[in-house]
């Protein structure tokens, strides 16, 4: 019988392309923050090009951070993976309670409440717009063809 095994396990230095990439774009980032700066000192320079400059080192700091956050998200799912009872079967962590799904009564303001109209010209109106409506969908159901009531579906 063939078994079919999990994908393999990678160790950090299997990584080799998303390496390049961080390294890639960290090095990006800092470039375009140096010419930024470059810009700033020149004399047409404005405080927007010092914001980028100072901005874009911290986007290298984030390709970084992430790069090993990655990394360590990674371990830590692995060990959880390999851990295991004196008998060889894999254990699992229980589960984290699950986060609130409904906001609690109380937190958010009520909901206006739309103000009933009583203008008997809207109301006129309404029912000239509403008997419109319905004279339009009549003429389409003739065009197609079909019955007013073939176009009803019963529930059963």
């Amino acid at each position: 019988m063939v078994s079919v095994s999990a994908s393999p396990r990678r160790s950090a230095h299997n990584r080799p392309a998303l390496i390049a990439l961080v390294i890639v774009a960290a090095i990006a980032c800092l470039a375009l923050g140096w010419w930024q700066w470059q810009r700033f000192e020149s004399a047409s320079g404005t405080g927007q090009n010092l914001g980028y400059a100072l901005q874009w080192p911290l986007f290298a700091g984030f390709a970084i951070f992430a790069y090993f956050r990655f990394v360590r998200l990674e371990r830590e799912a692995d060990a959880t993976e390999d851990e295991s009872v004196g008998d060889g079967t894999p254990t699992r962590k229980p589960p984290k309670p699950a986060a609130p799904r409904e906001i609690p009564a109380g937190i958010l303001p009520e909901r206006p409440k739309a103000a009933r109209d009583t203008d008997p010209v809207l109301a006129e109106y309404n029912r000239y717009l509403a008997e419109l409506h319905a004279d339009d969908i009549d003429v389409q159901v003739r065009k197609a063809g079909l019955n007013a009531r073939d176009t009803e579906r019963s529930a059963g």
